[in-house]
């Protein structure tokens, strides 16, 4: 880069060497250039002067020089200008070669099996740093996944809400797609949020992935989250992502395996790059990590349960703690280890559903084929740990493969509990702080109250000082009032309604939940809390 002199062009040194006071320059490159410039500008050479001593210039002199001087930096600055022009061009040049790497067929999942070798010697990837002559490099998720140098924005979230939260104990991965029956997602969370203490909500992320690339969808489910659970959100406990749309390949391409139809492969390949981006969003957030499914229900303290259960393991060679005998529901593993299970899932994600790659990723690591099975699986369990009982149970009945009843159950579970119970305040005028009612349980996730309003009477009680009863007779003109006299404080949104109570209202004789129209459905009452004013 180019600097100019910072002095009067008068003020030459008395050096034999005046030229170089013009201009000079860093780093390497243009020396030659500049002492060809500087020359027709003086009319000397850099070198030394001849005779014993240089004359300065006389005044007119230096006004050519000056004017020399100043159409040389024109020309710099106009230098200056092209070189940004050919960068601009250089680079639209390699957005082309970009987009010219994910329409090539080499590059398409086809042909994605490619040796190492191949890789490194294909010019398209110099881009992307990934070849590079004499240098050695390890395979990345573009290896397992070329399609992903198509967009740099392949491996970015498209959806993401929620704090960021780092530095927790346990993070719990949940991965939900869409089910054409029913969604049991938001009664997922209620419960796993439900039984967590306060000092557990600070210790944890929820973090649940929206597999699908439908931006309505997308947006639908994560507003209905936001409004489900707001406090959550904004706390930090719960986070929500979606993948980006370019990061799925072309599924047409699948072969089939194992007799299964090419539906139910592209659903298990699906959700086996779904599991991956999950763990690569959560392996920094956490010391734990927790995979979930989107259609259980969790036992009290959970989470307690399992931290202490890792930290009591006497060795800490233990791959998989498993709080669930079903598929893939309260698998625990340390964050340490999520790099390995995504590259050895990468790897394979479509020739195998992902709880036969984990066995493979175990027998990899300690059985000996000269050994029999039994003494393999002795070696597994050692990596492999189960708990007992089973802190989470399977409840989704319309699986999310389209079509598939799966009535699954853990044995090991126990009764499920199909309602909560809390210790209220008696059946006398008090003042109540906060209200909280849920309807339809585990067994019937439909039996909901909708349409239907909290409403509470105030209890009017002539010995009340008159200046609190004055006051709560102002309050109540703010709420609708029925013709009995009940004013409607909340309403039931996705079968729940709670809320705070106007400490104006003063001691309240009664609360009732008015139906307004009539339910195509049984309904059930799963919880009450009311929470009396101190």
């Amino acid at each position: 880069m180019r600097k100019r002199a910072g002095f009067p062009l008068g003020a030459f040194s008395p050096a034999c060497d005046f030229g170089v006071t013009l201009l000079w320059q860093e780093g390497e490159g243009d020396a030659d250039g500049h002492r060809e410039n500087t020359q027709a500008v003086t009319g000397h050479p850099l070198g030394p002067c001849p005779g014993d001593s240089c004359v300065p210039p006389t005044g007119d002199v230096v006004d050519v020089y000056q004017r020399e001087f100043l159409a040389l930096r024109d020309r710099l600055h106009a230098a200056e200008q092209e070189s940004l022009k050919r960068s601009k061009e250089l680079n639209l040049v390699l957005d082309e070669i970009k987009r010219a790497v994910s329409e090539r067929q080499a590059l398409r999942d086809g042909d994605s099996n490619r040796t190492w070798g191949r890789l490194t010697e294909d010019p398209r990837l110099k881009p992307w740093n990934i070849s590079h002559r004499h240098v050695l490099h390890l395979p990345t998720v573009f290896h397992h996944l070329p399609h992903l140098l198509a967009k740099e924005s392949s491996l970015q979230p498209a959806v993401r809400v929620g704090q960021g939260r780092t530095g927790v104990s346990v993070v719990m991965g949940i991965p939900s797609v869409r089910r054409e029956v029913h969604s049991y997602l938001t009664d997922t969370l209620h419960s796993l949020i439900s039984e967590l203490s306060p000092q557990e909500k600070e210790d944890s992320v929820i973090v649940v992935l929206i597999a699908e690339t439908d931006p309505q969808y997308t947006s639908a489910v994560t507003e209905n989250i936001k409004a489900l659970f707001p406090t959550e959100i904004h706390s930090g406990l719960l986070e929500v992502i979606s993948p980006s749309p370019h990061f799925y390949p072309d599924f047409s391409r699948l072969r089939e395996s194992f007799g299964d139809p090419k539906e139910r492969v592209r659903w298990r390949t699906k959700q086996n790059l779904d599991y991956c981006f999950l763990m690569m969003y959560a392996q920094s957030k956490g010391v734990y990590y927790v995979q979930l499914e989107d259609d259980i229900v969790a036992k009290p303290n959970y989470l307690s349960t399992m931290k202490n259960f890792a930290l009591q393991q006497p060795s800490e060679d233990w791959m998989i703690l498993e709080f669930s005998q079903l598929g893939f529901i309260g698998k625990m593993f340390k964050s340490l280890d999520l790099s390995l299970i995504v590259e050895f899932t990468l790897m394979f994600y479509r020739d195998k559903p992902i709880d036969w790659l984990l066995d493979h990723i175990l027998w990899v690591k300690v059985c000996n084929p000269e050994k029999d099975a039994k003494h393999c699986d002795r070696q597994k369990a050692n990596l492999r740990i189960r708990f007992k009982p089973s802190l989470f149970q399977h409840v989704g009945t319309h699986s999310s493969l389209a079509g598939k009843i799966q009535k699954l159950k853990d044995k090991d579970f126990g009764k499920q509990a199909l309602r909560k119970e809390h210790v209220n305040p008696p059946a006398e005028p008090l003042r109540l702080e906060r209200f909280f009612f849920r309807s339809g349980n585990i067994e019937h996730p439909e039996d909901k109250l909708f349409n239907t309003s909290v409403e509470v009477l105030p209890f009017d009680n002539p010995q009340s000082d008159k200046e609190a009863l004055q006051e709560g007779r102002s309050a109540t003109l703010r709420y609708p009032r029925s013709p009995d006299g009940y004013l409607q404080i909340g309403s039931f949104y996705k079968g729940v309604a709670e809320g705070e109570v106007d400490p104006a209202f003063g001691p309240l004789e009664a609360l009732r939940l008015s139906i307004q129209t009539d339910s195509p459905v049984w309904v059930i009452l799963s919880e009450i809390f009311l929470k009396k004013a101190d």
